[in-house]
């Protein structure tokens, strides 16, 4: 029988998504390696060592956050190689009015 440590509540401003906080932020610290964002990265690291998560977890969050980005990167490789530029224009070149979108 496994036995539970350390804090068990809720993240997310009480919205609870069914994980323990130890766990919601190891999710983030994969998100946020797979997201390219540093500082979310060391955010969620923090609060994860704050919350007794032990390293070895937040390398192995680390490591799926990779291999999640690794797979992206070689699907959008595959993806690049067969669309052409008429497929990548989405409203045929045109943008919105304000200039900062296509589609818009």
């Amino acid at each position: 029988m496994k036995r539970k440590t350390g804090n068990t509540k809720p993240a997310n401003n009480g919205v609870s998504s069914g994980l323990d906080a130890r766990m919601t932020e190891l999710v983030a610290i994969g998100a946020s390696v797979a997201g390219h964002c540093q500082p979310c990265l060391a955010y969620h690291a923090n609060k994860a060592r704050e919350l007794g998560v032990e390293d070895d977890h937040i390398q192995a969050a680390i490591a799926v956050g990779h291999m999640v980005e690794k797979g992206a990167m070689s699907a959008m490789r595959e993806f690049t190689r067969d669309i052409d530029a008429a497929d990548a224009a989405c409203c045929g070149g045109t943008s919105s009015k304000d200039r900062r979108n296509c589609c818009g």
